[in-house]
């Protein structure tokens, strides 16, 4: 499941790895797919929907890479009615590279992208049991100031109708300062 390599002046070294983040493009779909497959609790969207997020919304979404393999994919977007809001929709961090802080990396490097300095708050959905999102996205919290709210967005019986367990809106607001 390698992908292509690009150029390296995007590798970072994260813990004893160089990483390379970049955008990801069209030829990461399937890659992106057959990621989030081995990444559960995460829901397993169509291939077609990776494509998508690879290409439509490419430019706030990251792949992470080491020696040419994906390792991580964050799918995210500008919400359509409020600009300044960057919606994460997944964080897939494969088995084999996870403990790393890759998951937080990735967040970093979609926030420090040309074109991202007027998004002052993030929201993403998570779960109950999705341990390691919440973990994630409290760190994201505590370093921009504490100041992020959690409230009920889908109901498992109201929206799902006891098909899905219920997702939690956690909306962190930015300190730019950060």
């Amino acid at each position: 499941m390698s992908t292509p390599a690009s150029s390296t002046s995007n590798c970072k070294r994260v813990e004893e790895e160089l990483w390379e983040f970049r955008k990801p493009s069209l030829m990461d779909g399937d890659n992106v797919y057959e990621l989030i497959k081995r990444c559960p609790p995460l829901d397993t969207n169509s291939a077609y929907c990776n494509f998508l997020q690879s290409s439509h919304f490419n430019n706030t979404c990251v792949v992470a890479q080491c020696d040419g393999e994906m390792a991580g994919f964050i799918s995210a977007y500008i919400k359509p009615d409020k600009p300044n809001e960057l919606f994460i929709w997944q964080v897939a961090v494969s088995p084999d590279y996870r403990g790393k802080g890759l998951a937080f990396q990735m967040l970093n490097e979609i926030l420090m992208r040309d074109g991202m300095e007027t998004v002052n708050v993030i929201e993403t959905t998570i779960t109950k049991d999705n341990q390691g999102s919440w973990a994630l996205f409290r760190k994201l919290d505590r370093q921009h100031g504490q100041n992020g709210e959690v409230s009920t967005f889908l109901d498992q019986e109201k929206h799902f109708k006891g098909k899905h367990d219920t997702e939690y809106l956690y909306r962190i607001p930015l300190n730019l300062n950060a």
